[in-house]
């Protein structure tokens, strides 16, 4: 992928909630690399050429340290981000440098996916014709195990099979499974940093003042076992390791090194802790890393042929910018959930509201995301939706309609939304999603059985749609953001779409009550249209005057559920208003703010008749992210003609943006 695209914050290492880090700068050396929540998780990279230091990645000193002189930096020439890649290469010295991160996070494989493990590839050539002696050095902090730098931490070394050359830090407390929140980082468990174990390649635990002294020196310094246990604040602790990659010359030569995290346990689900989806079966950390070890190349060309699938596809369906869109987003989608195991075996993926409130298992969030699961791997939607009916059919739901959440990240025990009160609740929001939800992976699965599991709350939540679902009394819907709205005409689509997902699901039953449900469905469209409209356009409520207008984005379901209850002219007429109420960043979310939501933004654009109008639709969200100053894991929310981040990052809402690739028939236009 050859683009002009600049990342507002890079993937790096993309793993799940909280084994997440970026580079928040254009250039990798220009700033320390971050936690999605913005918080340091260091890591520094050096070349060492011909004796000299030149640094590639991070800072060398912390922030405080100014007095000290940062090595001269290599130049970086390129960046290109791959869906389950970043790769960054540098010049200098006379050398090229070419450093990769590579996630595999390949949705059709979840004992891979579920793998807490970065590849981390340095691979480098002479480009000016001479012989160079390269050595690189690379390390992480022990940042990346604490919440606040003022925990305590320990380190220890680990040989494994004689293979690998592994260190490992974590807190002494080891609070597992005990903090919960939103702006949160993990404080328990171990960060780990693995290499092969050969002559060429030495590791050592040292602090950041050894580090500056390496920079002087080209010599790893001693080992610092001395000061155990210390506070991360109390001369940083760091895990390196030093990779003397010889005399290089045209030929490139590589090497490897895993950055992996052991969490030990990984969610407390309804009281009970359980492991993260790959320790199912019995695996230990050791062995686990030992098969990530054993398949890197193997690993790496599927990762090579699936980056290239998905640009090709991409490219295809939306145009090149859209293609960097999902490039971009595909890691953050996956990687701002967890998988996990229940104790039946079952798949049970969680998703974290981030810096939005941190709950966990958000149905109103997962809803947005499905589009990217519903294209790979649809068994892990059914993930999503398992805990939520769970809770539902549980004591502790009292109400008649779908839940919001099931709790805060890392606890799934109950909602916590609203604290329950019921007119902070989103009741056809939430039902709707559930249902539609359902209804979709019938259909991408082509198997009716998980439907038919869980029967009884989707029956009751489509009865309650039919009965308060047309003209939406006042209340919250995932936008609520906006506050409550009465007569909310988007909302009301989902509902009567909703009916309709119950009726399909009907349908491949082979139960005769779903002719009625889509006979309702039916009327009620028809209803909605008189309602709704406003000559040319349909209105934000019902009862607002005729310029108000808002993305009726939940329209989408009409047409991948093959439901046909609104005439093409609805979405026809709607997509040619909105060109003409788009700003320079995007199409707002109606007309009231300026602020929009783009996984919405592409689900309006996806229902384009032609790829030009798609195109014109995607364009300035690919302007935002180019051009914002909000350097972060990509925003869902924020202002079109500011660019200003109003909340949320590093949502997995973004999962939202590959719809498009579910929206083409044979001739590539949406019908």
């Amino acid at each position: 992928m050859t683009t002009n695209f600049r990342p507002p914050s890079v993937p790096l290492v993309t793993v799940d909630p909280y084994f997440s880090v970026w580079s928040a700068a254009d250039h990798l050396y220009e700033d320390h690399t971050r936690h999605w929540t913005n918080k340091t998780n260091g890591m520094v990279g050096l070349a060492i050429i011909d004796g000299k230091a030149r640094r590639f990645m991070g800072k060398v000193a912390l922030r405080d340290q100014s007095e000290f002189q940062e090595p001269e930096a290599l130049v970086q020439t390129d960046l290109t981000v791959e869906p389950v890649t970043t790769r960054y290469t540098f010049q200098g010295g006379g050398i090229e440098l070419q450093v990769q991160f590579n996630t595999p996070l390949l949705l059709d494989d979840l004992d891979l996916l579920s793998r807490p493990v970065t590849y981390v590839t340095f691979q480098a050539k002479s480009i000016d014709g001479k012989s160079h002696q390269v050595k690189i050095y690379f390390d992480v902090t022990g940042e990346w195990c604490v919440h606040t730098t003022d925990q305590q931490v320990t380190w220890e070394r680990h040989v494994i099979k004689g293979q690998l050359n592994a260190m490992s830090m974590g807190t002494v407390e080891q609070p597992v499974l005990q903090l919960a929140g939103d702006d949160t980082r993990i404080d328990w468990g171990y960060m780990v940093l693995a290499v092969p174990q050969t002559p060429r390649i030495q590791t050592v635990i040292h602090s950041v003042t050894s580090r500056e002294l390496y920079v002087r020196t080209s010599q790893l310094p001693t080992e610092d076992d001395q000061h155990q246990p210390r506070a991360v604040s109390d001369n940083m602790t760091v895990m390196a390791t030093e990779i003397n990659l010889g005399v290089i010359q045209e030929e490139p030569l590589s090497q490897y090194l895993m950055l992996a995290y052991d969490d030990v346990r990984a969610i407390e689900y309804f009281h009970k802790p359980l492991n993260a989806y790959w320790k199912r079966n019995g695996l230990t950390f050791h062995e686990m890393l030992l098969m990530a070890a054993d398949q890197y190349e193997e690993i790496q060309q599927r990762c090579d042929s699936f980056n290239r699938e998905l640009l090709a596809e991409s490219q295809a369906a939306g145009g090149e910018k859209y293609r960097d869109i999902l490039a971009l987003t595909y890691r953050q989608a996956i990687a701002a959930h967890k998988l996990v195991a229940d104790e039946a075996g079952d798949v049970l993926f969680f998703s974290k509201e981030n810096f939005s409130n941190g709950c966990i298992a958000t149905v109103d969030v997962s809803y947005p995301s499905i589009p990217l699961f519903l294209r790979y791997n649809p068994e892990l939607i059914k993930g999503m939706m398992r805990p939520i009916y769970k809770y539902a059919m549980s004591r502790d739901w009292t109400f008649d309609f779908a839940p919001h959440d099931v709790g805060t990240y890392p606890k799934a025990n109950g909602q916590v939304y609203g604290e329950n009160k019921l007119e902070d609740q989103m009741p056809i929001e939430e039902c709707g999603n559930m249902l539609l939800m359902a209804a979709a992976v019938s259909k991408y699965e082509g198997d009716i059985d998980f439907a038919r599991e869980h029967w009884g709350p989707l029956t009751k939540w489509a009865g309650y749609l039919l009965q308060n679902g047309l003209d939406p009394e006042n209340q919250l819907c995932t936008d609520d953001f906006a506050g409550h709205l009465a007569h909310n005409t988007n909302l009301s689509i989902k509902a009567i779409l909703g009916i309709a997902a119950y009726s399909y699901m009907c349908d491949k039953l082979g139960l005769q009550e779903g002719a009625a449900y889509l006979e309702a469905a039916r009327k009620m469209a028809h209803e909605w249209m008189t309602m709704a409209d406003a000559g040319d356009h349909y209105k934000l409520t019902f009862d607002s005057p005729a310029d108000s207008w808002s993305m009726k984005y939940n329209l989408v379901w009409d047409h991948l559920l093959d439901l046909h209850l609104f005439p093409k002219e609805v979405a026809v007429k709607e997509l040619e208003y909105y060109m003409h109420k788009q700003n320079r960043y995007g199409l707002p979310l109606d007309s009231r703010e300026t602020y929009t939501k783009s996984d919405w933004l592409v689900w309006c654009a996806s229902m384009s008749s032609t790829q030009a109008q798609f195109e014109s639709l995607i364009s300035p969200l690919w302007d935002f992210m180019n051009e914002t100053s909000a350097r972060v894991p990509v925003t869902d929310w924020y202002d079109t003609i500011t660019t200003k981040q109003m909340n949320f990052q590093n949502r997995s809402v973004v999962g939202g943006f590959f719809i498009q690739l579910l929206m083409q028939d044979s001739t590539g236009k949406f019908v």
